[in-house]
């Protein structure tokens, strides 16, 4: 198909990173638009900066991985962490969707530990009908073709497990999504480390090569999970022996509240 738009809204700074970096990357390189937006500023993300330090350092950061990512913008929203899915943010994120007009749109489950990540889902799922709905928002104009909203992977089982309708091997790219995960040093070297509870903790102390192998171990656990249990997807996409011997996928599941097409269609959309 032509040049394709994908947009993931997360909750912080990072999370489409981890979610579907990898995805991005390739994309990107074969000449599609990808953009990622975070709705808060992730100003509470820190144990030592203030929270306006916290939320100009994460904005650099993001911006940083934006060039290694290859897309073309990394928006985020000026909200303070404890974001509600208000009808003011409704409109907020109805606008934006409508001004980028994507053809797959993502974002987590309701189903998460975090309660800003519940929050933009449910914010997010909120605008799947209405971004279609001429009257809501009236000063912005709706898209000729609704989004295919869909779901990154999580790990979580309760109320059910994710449901993989496209997997994207992203063993091919990995040290490229390593590489530009490591931008978020804030958030990869020092905030989680600490609220780990790895008090002693110090990134300074590492070679080049440890903090690469910190950063995968630390956020590519879950793509390994992904490619391990929908293991039958990937073979389905890319052949038996290609398919078995994935390392890590990035898998995503359609949401049944907007436009929804098959799965080789689904898959073929995240696919450079």
């Amino acid at each position: 198909m032509s040049q394709k738009r994908i947009l993931f809204i997360g909750a912080h700074p990072d999370d489409a990173d981890i979610l579907c970096g990898g995805t991005a990357i390739k994309l990107s390189r074969a000449g599609h638009l990808v953009k990622f937006v975070s709705v808060t500023n992730g100003d509470t993300g820190h144990h030592i900066l203030s929270r306006a330090e916290t939320a100009r350092v994460r904005a650099q950061e993001a911006q940083k991985a934006a060039k290694a990512f290859g897309l073309c913008e990394y928006q985020i929203l000026e909200h303070d962490c404890g974001i509600e899915p208000s009808v003011e943010n409704r409109r907020e994120i109805v606008r934006l969707i409508r001004e980028f007009a994507p053809d797959v749109l993502i974002s987590h489950r309701l189903c998460d530990y975090h309660p800003d990540h519940r929050a933009t889902a449910q914010l997010v799922q909120d605008c799947a009908y209405v971004c279609m709905v001429p009257h809501f928002c009236e000063d912005s104009p709706i898209p000729e073709k609704a989004p295919v909203f869909a779901f990154a992977y999580d790990h979580f089982v309760e109320p059910r497990v994710h449901r993989a309708d496209a997997a994207i091997e992203v063993d091919s790219v990995i040290e490229e999504k390593i590489t530009a995960l490591s931008n978020h040093v804030s958030q990869m070297f020092e905030w989680l480390p600490w609220v780990d509870g790895d008090r002693d903790f110090d990134a300074s102390k590492l070679s080049e090569q440890e903090k690469r192998d910190y950063v995968e171990g630390r956020c590519m656990g879950r793509q390994k999970k992904a490619a391990d249990e929908n293991r039958e997807r990937l073979i389905a996409a890319y052949g038996k022996e290609k398919g078995s011997a994935v390392v890590y996928a990035e898998t995503f599941e359609q949401s049944p509240y907007s436009r929804t097409v098959s799965v080789e269609e689904f898959q073929a959309l995240l696919e450079p």
